[in-house]
């Protein structure tokens, strides 16, 4: 788990898809007021939330569950989300349930593939598998195969 932590952590800690716009300049937020150092403060209790925390496992969050956990008005919390990581809230935890879901289908392969999807949030088993395939080119069955024959990580890493 600690593995996945760091992985999660590698990929989101600095890395998001941050907009070549200036905070404010999108149409829909020039009037939001929010500063460029709230929105860092904002991000940083956003990670927290999702790869401490982990409320992505929680299988009925909503954008009002996520700023209510971090204490944040939630369309500052929205347009946060669609600055500094480039998506929206949906795709921001679908990505968090899709790298643990990664990370368990290798780790533990005696959990079903039903099973991991319940535990890393999504209560319905098409959506994870359009989630998945749309994040990493492969089924999660494929991605357990091609992870067991050790194909190299660059070629599993499709998305």
């Amino acid at each position: 788990m600690k593995r996945l932590l760091k992985h999660i952590i590698f990929m989101y800690s600095g890395q998001e898809k941050r907009t070549t716009f200036p905070l404010n300049s999108h149409e829909k937020y020039r009037k939001s007021g929010l500063t460029e150092s709230e929105a860092n403060a904002i991000r940083v209790k956003i990670q927290i939330a999702f790869e401490e925390d982990r409320i992505y496992r929680n299988n009925t969050i909503s954008l009002d569950d996520l700023s209510e956990h971090i204490q944040e008005n939630r369309y500052k919390v929205s347009q946060v989300i669609n600055t500094y990581f480039a998506k929206n809230f949906y795709s921001c935890l679908n990505d968090y349930r899709i790298e643990e879901a990664k990370y368990l289908l290798v780790s533990d392969p005696s959990l079903s593939v039903k099973a991991i999807m319940y535990e890393v949030g999504f209560n319905s088993k098409n959506s994870f598998y359009c989630a998945f395939k749309k994040l990493t080119g492969f089924s999660p069955n494929g991605y357990r195969t091609a992870a067991t024959l050790k194909v190299p990580q660059n070629e599993i890493q499709m998305a």
